[in-house]
């Protein structure tokens, strides 16, 4: 996909309102060992980049740096039909001094507001340097499952028309 078409994917009202959510990111990757992981992370997205941040000798910055590609869906799981965004990039990563002020705003979307002052303190105290991940996205699919729905079942859908 070219540059224009992800964000004009990622401009769509229900993808804005996927990437502003409190739901968080399924990041997906290769682990060193090879086997594929999926873990939820929270996340703030930029406009043109989804910002993640994790501690430095975690096992995914091991793999993000022997292998960048990564995918995530952000979706709903609670609505019908469901709302599923799909996006895959190359990460990029940063060491950072302190606590990157992406990691904060990913997870006030995600720490209920009573909370959050107290876990922004422990978060502040705890982490000298954090691992800013940066994806910009080069392929991104809504699926809404009423204008747009997965390529296979489309395909399906045709050719059940066709006869």
């Amino acid at each position: 996909m070219d540059h224009h078409e992800v964000a004009e994917v990622l401009d769509k009202p229900i993808s804005q309102e996927l990437l502003g959510s409190s739901i968080p990111a399924r990041l997906a990757y290769v682990g060193v060992d090879g086997a594929p992981r999926a873990i939820p992370i929270a996340f703030s997205w930029t406009g043109e980049q989804v910002l993640m941040a994790t501690v430095p000798k975690s096992a995914k910055v091991r793999a993000l740096r022997r292998n960048p590609r990564v995918a995530l869906t952000i979706d709903t799981q609670d609505q019908w039909p469901p709302r599923v965004l799909l996006v895959r990039g190359a990460t990029r990563l940063d060491l950072v001094d302190g606590v990157p002020d992406a990691y904060v705003e990913g997870s006030r979307k995600l720490v209920p507001t009573e909370h959050f002052g107290s876990w922004e303190q422990g978060v502040r105290a705890l982490y000298q340097q954090m691992v800013l991940i940066t994806v910009e996205p080069d392929w991104a699919k809504l699926l809404d499952f009423e204008t747009t729905i997965p390529q296979a079942v489309e395909d399906l859908v045709l050719a059940h028309r066709s006869g």
